[in-house]
């Protein structure tokens, strides 16, 4: 779509083509890869790939526990979807619930031996996902300035459209 300064609004800078043409690409990457993760998951394993990364984080995890909050913080979500989704994961016997053991107040996702047992499964689908979708198509790209670009500006970006600052 052509834009002038007068569509674009007092005082923004149209895009250029190549910068058009970069943005659009992302943004159908940022739509298409997602959801595609997502099917191959659930698929082959029922989970999600919110799910997933829950399941990733608390096993890299010291004794594959985090608090909700720090969990919340690495998914940039709000502490009560990140408590939906470990809700979820509680049903189904792959988390558990318990309390922190420094304040008594605060509440620890602890990922169970089922839970691993699952994440185990569902690594080589998903690393063979990322593989086939994402990195194979990278080939040739300095793949260090790449994660550095994509890392600032999802640096810039507030988690769920908040308006406080972006977690890293």
């Amino acid at each position: 779509m052509a834009r002038t300064k007068a569509t674009t609004g007092a005082g923004v800078t149209p895009l250029r083509p190549d910068e058009e043409r970069a943005w659009r690409s992302l943004a159908r990457a940022f739509i298409v890869v997602p959801r595609v993760l997502e099917a191959e998951l659930q698929v082959s394993h029922g989970v999600s790939t919110t799910e997933y990364f829950v399941l990733v984080n608390l096993s890299e995890a010291p004794d594959r526990a985090l608090r909700m909050s720090e969990l919340a913080s690495r998914g940039a979500m709000s502490l009560s979807a990140i408590s939906r989704v470990v809700d979820g994961l509680v049903r189904r016997g792959l988390v558990e619930r318990a309390k922190c053991p420094s304040d008594g107040r605060g509440l620890l996702a602890v990922l169970t031996d089922e839970g691993l047992a699952l994440l185990e499964e569902a690594y080589p689908t998903h690393l063979a996902g990322v593989r086939a979708h994402v990195m194979d198509h990278l080939s040739g790209l300095d793949l260090d300035a790449l994660a550095d670009a994509v890392a600032r500006f999802a640096g810039g970006c507030p988690p769920g459209g908040e308006s406080e600052g972006a977690v890293g």
